[in-house]
């Protein structure tokens, strides 16, 4: 369960972007269950309909179908807006590598463009999807803000410059940007069906149907997997945070990593499972390891994850 201590006024209104989406419609629904009034913005690129579908008949949701990439639609779905939590991105590191023009597109320009709305229409705070990919090639762990290394892929360069954004539109503008880098995000509505599917819920397709899964490399990389809870209590806790949080961009993970041989060994004891997987060649752009320092979301953001792996996968 979420903190008490969030106080947000009932009559508080938020935009999701990417509401859509794995993350963005898990957003959606929390808020809603909360008493939040929801406008939910998505252009069905990542997104499914059925997570919208899911919504659409409570009084205090309103989906508009739309891009973040025009600027006349991110400034109408920012209008009569108190908090925008904007999740609204191309996700994946190998298809940005293929593809590196439409992240730029997407991930930077429209995000921009974002700002640029929320800038305008007076929201009081923009929170923001960045990633653990920001960290790139730095081999130091934990990963801490201010510690990072060299971007290796078209994705995380997007996310870094997200955060260049969020930083300059709230020391020049004054619009209270707060970056959030997840850590490898697992739960309920994950797509297993992408190509770039993530690691968990491409496990959980294939060892349901006794079909043998591929791991990548020798499958000792490392990865601090976060359940979508943590990442819900961090985007509320983050609209509500001291201004001084501002500007800034903080590690939204559980702090504990696991490797991936071990995360696949832990999944087939919970599913009753005997299958051994199969290891394929690694894939450019991918980090080796991957284990977050949260203590400076501790201190500013007062987050406080609840739900490691185990917990997370069980539920």
């Amino acid at each position: 369960m979420l903190d008490k201590n969030i106080k947000i006024p009932l009559g508080t209104k938020f935009l999701v972007t990417g509401a859509a989406g794995f993350i963005g419609s898990n957003l959606v629904e929390r808020l809603l269950d909360m008493g939040y009034e929801v406008r939910g913005l998505d252009n069905f690129s990542m997104g499914k309909c059925g997570n919208v579908k899911e919504f659409i008949c409570n009084f205090r949701y309103e989906f508009m179908e739309g891009d973040i990439r025009d600027f006349t639609t991110c400034l109408n779905a920012c209008t009569d807006i108190d908090y925008v939590l904007h999740q609204a991105a191309l996700g994946s590191v190998p298809r940005s590598m293929e593809e590196p023009l439409i992240y730029e597109d997407n991930n930077i320009k429209g995000t921009a463009k974002m700002m640029e709305a929320a800038r305008k229409r007076g929201v009081k705070r923009f929170i923001y999807a960045s990633s653990s990919s920001v960290y790139g090639d730095s081999v130091k762990l934990p990963k801490k803000e201010g510690e990072e290394g060299e971007v290796l892929s078209p994705y995380a360069l997007t996310k870094q410059v997200n955060e260049y954004y969020g930083k300059l539109y709230t020391k020049v503008y004054g619009l209270g940007c707060i970056g959030l880098r997840y850590f490898n995000v697992f739960g309920p509505r994950q797509n297993p069906d992408s190509e770039y599917a993530a690691v968990i819920p491409k496990f959980i397709k294939g060892l349901k149907v006794n079909k043998q899964v591929e791991i990548y490399g020798d499958g000792e990389q490392t990865r601090d997997f976060t359940y979508i809870e943590n990442v819900i209590e961090a985007n509320l806790k983050a609209c509500i945070a001291p201004q001084e949080a501002c500007g800034q961009a903080f590690n939204i993970a559980f702090g504990k990593k696991i490797s991936i041989n071990r995360l696949y060994e832990l999944m087939c004891e919970e599913l009753g499972i005997r299958l051994d997987p199969k290891y394929v060649k690694s894939r450019p752009g991918d980090i080796k390891h991957s284990l977050a320092d949260i203590t400076k979301s501790k201190d500013l953001l007062n987050y406080n994850p609840e739900w490691d792996f185990k917990k997370g996968f069980v539920e």
